[in-house]
């Protein structure tokens, strides 16, 4: 599932080689821990929230479908 986000955010970040995708896991939840290079923070989240919004939906969703812990998405600066 980090292969899957990290594939997402590098399409829309300028700086691909810096993103990195850190996982921690607790009982019932796994956080994804996002970190982007300087300047791409803006893209990450979007007008509005859209764009991390999306992300956290798809991330989600696709946790779901595999019967998987609850996911979290958290972007770090």
């Amino acid at each position: 599932m980090d292969k899957l986000l990290s594939d997402m955010v590098k399409a829309i970040v300028d700086k691909p080689d810096e993103v990195s995708v850190n996982v921690n896991e607790s009982d019932s939840t796994k956080i994804y821990e996002l970190a982007v290079g300087e300047g791409d923070l803006g893209k990450v989240i979007g007008k509005k929230g859209r764009n991390v919004n999306a992300l956290r939906i798809i991330l989600s969703a696709a946790t779901a479908k595999e019967g998987d812990k609850r996911a979290i998405l958290e972007v770090i600066e």
